[in-house]
């Protein structure tokens, strides 16, 4: 998962650097390179494509769409930290979902953790006039249905191989996105073309690490990982597009690393008994 979380700020990176492009583009753009490598894949180890929980794989792509096309809409309009912050509000989502359609165990102290570092994701966001409530209302709403999609990933996780997940996100994306782009296409040039590319790539790397997360540990244990990503994501905000924050932004981060940490060790110790 902390591999995951990685390539997907390296996926951020690269939509950030074609905010002329618009977001079902890119997307059509990452659903050809991920449909190519996973067939590839699936085909050279002889697993079959279409899996055994067809209408959960079916609910997972339509859900991940929604929540991608959203995501990359807040990415292009506001600042990478801050996009990334309010899309860091699924695990909480993806908890909630798991315990009431999984019925995964959730001990009360688990949400108190989670709340705390969404106390620091609210101190991080902090009063962005650059943010429109319209572009809020949609991170919002990318997160909630990234966390169904998440949940799905989890009902699968005896049934499915990774691959076979990732697979099916192209697979129904692709024909949604292909209609859109017929209808709106900005024509990319130069290096537009190798940012789109390794978007696809990197998203690739990502999706197959985030799935296999979820299928091996509970969502309440893996979820919260995602929140280290935030780190990331100021630094490359700050490093690569100027992106500045302040001293209370950098109280905020320490809030949900602690969070996620402190519900780390819980869900070990745990374990350990």
């Amino acid at each position: 998962m902390l591999l995951a979380t990685l390539f997907f700020q390296f996926m951020n990176m690269c939509v950030k650097f074609v905010p002329h492009i618009p977001a079902h583009e890119i997307i059509f753009f990452r659903c050809i390179v991920s449909l190519l490598f996973s067939y590839i894949h699936l085909s050279i180890l002889k697993i079959p494509l279409w899996g055994n929980q067809k209408g959960i794989l079916i609910l997972r792509g339509l859900f991940g769409l929604i929540s991608l096309t959203a995501f990359f809409v807040t990415l292009q309009r506001m600042p990478l930290a801050t996009a990334v912050t309010i899309q860091y509000l699924s695990p909480i989502f993806t908890i909630s979902f798991a315990a009431l359609f999984l019925y995964e165990k959730t001990r009360w102290i688990q949400y108190l953790f989670f709340a705390f570092s969404f106390a620091g994701i609210i101190i991080v966001r902090g009063f962005d006039n650059r943010i429109t409530t319209p572009d809020l209302l949609l991170g919002i709403g990318s997160a909630i249905f990234s966390g169904l999609a998440y949940t799905m990933i989890r009902k699968t996780r005896n049934s499915e191989h990774p691959l076979v997940v990732v697979f099916y996100f192209p697979l129904v994306a692709l024909p949604f996105i292909s209609a859109w782009c017929f209808i709106d296409w900005v024509q990319p040039t130069g290096s537009d073309w190798i940012f789109l590319i390794l978007t696809g790539v990197f998203t690739q790397a990502a999706q197959v690490m985030m799935t296999r997360a979820f299928q091996l540990e509970p969502a309440s244990v893996i979820s919260g990982i995602q929140y280290l990503g935030l780190i990331l994501s100021f630094s490359i905000g700050y490093f690569i597009f100027d992106e500045t924050f302040t001293l209370i932004n950098l109280a905020g981060m320490g809030m949900i690393v602690a969070g996620v940490m402190m519900n780390y060790f819980y869900e070990h110790s745990k374990h350990i008994k």
